[in-house]
């Protein structure tokens, strides 16, 4: 399927949803991945704030965990057209955007490039690591801008079902993708599941 119509189709599925079960879910994908990934103190993490009107995965599981083991939490905003990184801590003030997104009222980009981990929202992702976001093509862009060991990381409600077909050169596969059910590794756009 094309994305625009895997994009469609999963933004109708997540409408299906409580926002009892998307707690639930939430919780399930980050206990998966507490038991993948082991950060530790110091290591800088690239994480996005979660929409919950849209029903994104929540987020804020990840974040009080991050907080409390001492590990750097970088979120993104979306500044003169371009995806920015802004070190957030406890103390951080938060705004809604015009879109209704919360966001870091500062606009003090931090110039990181390098991150151990990018835990990166999604509509879909395929067994290939191809990912399906909004389509407006942010995180593609960033990708490209910082440390390419990163561990890229899309956290979904889904599994992947369909193969998207209209994935690109510029498009940047994911390293992992965690579900409520499972994990997938992707190596040379081969998934491998680890749970």
């Amino acid at each position: 399927m094309t994305k625009s119509e895997l994009r469609k189709k999963y933004i109708e599925k997540r409408k299906t949803l409580s926002q009892d079960e998307i707690l639930s879910l939430s919780e399930k994908i980050f206990d998966n991945f507490l038991g993948k990934f082991h950060l530790v103190k110091g290591q800088k993490v690239h994480c996005f704030l979660s929409m919950l009107e849209k029903k994104e995965v929540d987020t804020r599981f990840f974040l009080d965990y991050f907080f409390k083991k001492g590990i750097r939490v970088f979120v993104p905003k979306i500044f003169n057209g371009k995806l920015i990184s802004i070190e957030i801590t406890l103390e951080t003030a938060f705004i809604k955007s015009f879109y209704g997104i919360t966001e870091p009222e500062s606009n003090l980009d931090s110039g990181e490039n390098n991150f151990d981990y990018v835990i990166t929202p999604l509509l879909y992702c395929d067994k290939k690591g191809n990912r399906v976001g909004y389509g407006k093509g942010y995180y593609d862009q960033f990708f490209e801008s910082i440390n390419s060991d990163s561990v890229k990381i899309g956290i979904g409600l889904f599994a992947p079902e369909e193969d998207v077909d209209d994935f690109w050169e510029k498009d940047v596969r994911l390293n992992y993708l965690v579900t409520p059910l499972e994990i997938l590794s992707f190596g040379d756009g081969v998934s491998k599941f680890t749970k």
